[in-house]
């Protein structure tokens, strides 16, 4: 059994798709640690690190669901800076030790090595991660609670994206030392039981209803015109928080995407393909509004789904 895990383990690790692109890039754990330096507050009192954050949440994962998979992360916005001696040496003369550099944003994940599923043919795993932002922080005060933002949830193996429910998303939290993360990574990870048929078959139960390509067309058209819409009567409509260009990347998928786009013969898709046409376009968004974004596109796929099926639901309005 042991082995077997072992090997599941190794699986999960091999190369994929990134879980979210925007501008960011891979580093290691590793890197952060040793080539980063930590921002401070105004009178010089050190912040939460990067790396102590991902290590909190990581190691009350552990504690709840078992062996995860090593981290993986992706960071953007560097901020460069130089050691006090080189102050005043030109750009190109600057020695590597003498060049200091930190990642304002982080967003990072491992999976949990013995929880697999499957829906709609695709495999799926259950993945832990975070989100933070130094930019959330008021580094130029005094020291005050920190932001971070955590999460448990499905990951599609095929393409790397995730479903974010509602019940697994801490939203923002606020900590002022790796106790309280780790406090609130127990509480939420806790209360979320994977084995439980609510949290999995609110997502497999999008694969049982379909959409014509008018009526995804429609959809697109409304979710445009949602957008300019004055905000009194937006109010009274469920929100959709993805932009134009998150809406043009989910249209060209619905065309070229081998997995959940439109299929030679087929009239449409279901509305599970269509929550990974959102999911996929919401992995373009920046770090600090990325969780968002997907958790709202599980939101309104499953809203649309109701719709659908003629159920009672505000989202018919994107269907009428």
């Amino acid at each position: 059994m042991d082995n077997n895990n072992e090997t599941n383990t190794l699986e999960l690790v091999n190369k994929h798709p990134n879980f979210i692109e925007s501008n960011t890039q891979e580093i290691t754990l590793g890197e952060i640690a040793d080539k980063c330096i930590v921002p401070t507050f105004s009178d010089n009192t050190l912040t939460i690190s990067h790396q102590d954050f991902c290590m909190s949440v990581y190691n009350a994962a552990e504690e709840v669901f078992g062996k995860l998979t090593p981290i993986e992360c992706r960071v953007s916005h560097q901020i460069n800076g130089r050691i006090p001696t080189a102050l005043y040496k030109k750009t190109n003369e600057l020695a590597d030790n003498e060049k200091t550099i930190y990642y304002q944003r982080l967003a990072w994940i491992a999976k949990v090595g013995n929880l697999v599923r499957n829906i709609d043919g695709q495999e799926i795993h259950l993945t832990i991660g975070g989100v933070r932002a130094y930019s959330d922080d008021k580094l130029y005060n005094r020291p005050s609670a920190l932001k971070f933002k955590i999460f448990v949830g499905w990951q599609v193996r095929v393409c790397s994206n995730l479903m974010l429910q509602t019940n697994g998303y801490s939203g923002t939290i606020e900590c002022m030392t790796q106790a309280d993360i780790r406090q609130k990574a127990l509480e939420l990870f806790s209360s979320f039981d994977p084995e439980k048929d609510n949290n999995l078959n609110a997502l497999a139960e999008l694969q049982d209803t379909r959409m014509t390509e008018e009526q995804f067309c429609h959809i697109i058209g409304r979710m445009r015109l949602l957008q300019a819409l004055p905000v009194a009567q937006q109010k009274a409509i469920p929100q959709f928080i993805l932009g134009d260009q998150a809406i043009n990347e989910a249209v060209r998928q619905y065309v070229t995407n081998p997995n959940f786009g439109r299929k030679n013969g087929d009239d449409g898709i279901n509305t599970w393909d269509f929550m990974q046409l959102l999911t996929e376009a919401a992995k373009g968004s920046y770090i600090d509004r990325w969780l968002d974004r997907n958790a709202n596109s599980i939101e309104f796929s499953q809203g649309i789904r109701k719709a659908l099926r003629y159920e009672e639901t505000d989202y018919d309005w994107f269907l009428n």
